[in-house]
């Protein structure tokens, strides 16, 4: 709980001052003044988090949390929890989706296993952090303690500090863990007060049974645990998952270093969620990739307060968006240092706005 309570005090508001400078060489390109959009908002927010009018193209990691979840034992999910295991092991092989996104766009892979319900071998790649062999099954009571919610995520926390003292300077969310798309549906109806019909998908691709019975599930949870929203740990341990409670410590050590973390879809904005309920300041550190096809994630973009930058109808996870969304940071950084100025060009500014 020291470390959490430790980096929970390092977490800062953004340098405005740097931002508005950053924006003042933004304008001076050869462009009309925010005609880049989107672009322009995330190289001031990247400028923001690092202090530096002209951030340098970070190294970039991703970091891919794996737990297994009790709950799977509702017949939740399409899959067979032994699943999780198979796909860390795919991952560690480098043939999943996540893999050759993240060879596309140059970055790192982290697999963390903070949560399998089973012993993974000693391999290149893996992290073994592992808090518990998977949660407890939250339709029947507390999905973890208290103490396993706070170890968990303080391995996020110890994993990225890891990142930052290597050089990494952009985080993307990832994970792993057959039936979590049932604790995330059950944290963003715990904070949003919507019926879990509402906010509840079918993960993996269940069928209308299966959904229903998902629903069924959820419903039970909340009514068994009674999370407390105005307690993010309460939620977290009761309703949550050992990779999300990961996932959020990540997200809190990486806005105490000063870095920008993308985050992925439904599952690692979850987790997102959760830090910000720690720390509301955390929210200027997110950059959210993309909009899932997970009913529930727009809700969440909308209690947090975020912008999706793409929307692919993707609903895989792995951190896959965080992945391509990487390069819409790399490009944004570009257009600030490698653009000309229209000083540097030559060319006549703008004219000054006609007086009626």
């Amino acid at each position: 709980m020291e470390k959490l309570q430790a980096v929970l005090s390092q977490i800062k508001p953004l340098d405005r001052k740097v931002m508005a400078e950053t924006q003042k060489r933004l304008d001076s390109l050869t462009k009309p003044p925010g005609s880049l959009g989107v672009l322009e908002e995330l190289t001031c927010q990247v400028a923001g988090i690092t202090g530096q009018v002209r951030p340098p193209l970070p190294k970039k990691t991703c970091i891919l949390m794996a737990g297994d979840h009790g709950v799977v034992a509702e017949g939740v999910s399409a899959f067979p929890q032994e699943v999780t295991t198979q796909m860390v092991l795919n991952f560690l092989r480098g043939g999943a989706a996540m893999n050759v996104l993240s060879r596309h766009v140059g970055s790192e892979l982290i697999i963390v296993d903070v949560g399998v319900a089973a012993d993974l071998p000693d391999l290149p790649g893996l992290l073994k952090r592992k808090v518990a062999y998977g949660t407890a099954n939250m339709a029947a009571g507390p999905a973890m303690t208290r103490g396993e919610a706070v170890a968990a995520l303080e391995v996020g926390i110890e994993v990225v500090q890891d990142c930052i003292a290597r050089g990494t300077g952009l985080v993307g969310l990832g994970e792993m863990g057959i039936g979590n798309t049932t604790p995330s549906t059950a944290i963003i109806a715990t904070y949003s007060g919507k019926p879990v019909a509402q906010v509840i998908g079918r993960g993996t691709g269940i069928d209308d049974e299966r959904l229903k019975q998902k629903i069924r599930t959820v419903e039970k949870a909340l009514a068994v645990n009674q999370p407390d929203p105005a307690n993010p740990l309460d939620v977290l341990s009761k309703v949550g998952g050992l990779e999300v409670a990961a996932l959020a410590g990540v997200v809190l050590g990486a806005a105490a270093g000063g870095i920008p973390v993308i985050t992925d879809g439904f599952i690692s904005t979850a987790a997102a969620l959760i830090a910000t309920e720690l720390c509301p300041t955390v929210k200027e550190y997110l950059i959210c990739s993309h909009l899932s096809a997970e009913p529930g994630h727009g809700t969440m973009l909308e209690y947090i307060g975020l912008k999706p930058l793409l929307h692919l109808d993707m609903r895989l996870g792995e951190g896959t968006g965080a992945a391509l969304a990487m390069g819409l940071v790399e490009a944004s950084l570009k257009i600030l240092t490698e653009m000309a100025t229209f000083a540097e060009a030559a060319i006549a500014g703008a004219l000054p706005r006609s007086r009626k």
